[in-house]
């Protein structure tokens, strides 16, 4: 049944939320070869939810997905990421949605090297970013709101 998770999910306020299932984003890292730390940085497209801004590869979730599943599916189908190169350290759960069992999950997870990406429609561009430069960009509101407690992780080995 894939394919099941589009659509919004309505909490009890009147705030929509993508994902009739909830949604899971891939926080990857990987090294340069000087040994500094990095995280891939989707640039949504400007006709998406909050396009213009600095997000993970990520989005609604099947119904039969786990968060992994999830982010690593979306990561593989907006930037080309092979999943056999992606290692899954942790999930965390970044966003709930009140009145509802919504949530974002934000999969964090390691590469030995920078792995080329490639965007599709949902990018205008993928960009392996230096952890501290993240915040210097211009953030997804979500996403700027956890990545201050996201950023111990990937100082993580």
């Amino acid at each position: 049944m894939r394919g099941d998770g589009d659509g919004w999910a309505i909490s009890d306020t009147g705030a929509r939320f993508w994902g009739r299932h909830g949604a899971a984003g891939l926080l990857l890292r990987a090294p340069r070869p000087d040994g500094s730390r990095t995280v891939l940085l989707q640039h949504r497209a400007w006709w998406s939810h909050q396009g213009g801004t600095w997000a993970l590869p990520g989005g609604a979730r099947d119904s039969h997905e786990t968060p992994e599943q999830a982010a690593i599916r979306e990561a593989q189908e907006e930037a080309g990421l092979p999943a056999d190169r992606i290692v899954v350290r942790a999930a965390v759960v970044t966003a709930t949605a009140s009145g509802t069992s919504w949530t974002y999950t934000t999969v964090v997870a390691d590469a030995d090297e920078l792995l080329p990406v490639v965007p599709n429609g949902e990018s205008t561009e993928l960009r392996w970013v230096d952890e501290h430069q993240v915040a210097e960009l211009p953030l997804h509101p979500g996403f700027a709101a956890s990545w201050e407690s996201l950023r111990g992780f990937t100082q993580l080995g």
